[in-house]
């Protein structure tokens, strides 16, 4: 929970306060509601983010935080997948959006996990 929430909070920064950049360096061009959809796409990462770490400490697996489980596997697994279907037969995207890819296919794979898992007593 605590990578997850900290990869998120690095992704909904970045996006807050830096979309300009973002989209020239992704090639999208500078449009008024591009710069204003990937601000509000900012603050969800960042509401994410905070969710994954205040539930840090918390038993998660099985019927525990069944609803946060959830959320991050949707997330995760959607955005791997459309992550994966771009790269597939566009593998010259720069490496930015490979790492996003791994770490995306990465955090689906363990909530997909810890969906159908119980937990383990430390």
């Amino acid at each position: 929970m605590t990578t997850s929430a900290v990869f998120l909070a690095i992704i909904g920064i970045s996006l807050t306060f830096f979309p300009v950049e973002i989209a020239n360096y992704l090639v999208f061009g500078v449009e008024s509601i591009l710069i204003l959809v990937l601000q509000v796409m900012g603050g969800l990462f960042f509401g994410f983010a905070m969710l994954n770490w205040m539930a840090k400490e918390s038993v998660i697996g099985g019927i525990y935080n069944k609803p946060l489980v959830t959320a991050n596997m949707a997330q995760f697994v959607v955005g791997g997948l459309a992550l994966l279907k771009d790269l597939i037969p566009h593998p010259d995207k720069p490496l930015i959006i490979w790492v996003l890819t791994g770490f995306y296919t990465i955090f689906g794979l363990l909530f997909a996990i810890l969906f159908v898992r119980s937990p383990v007593k430390n």
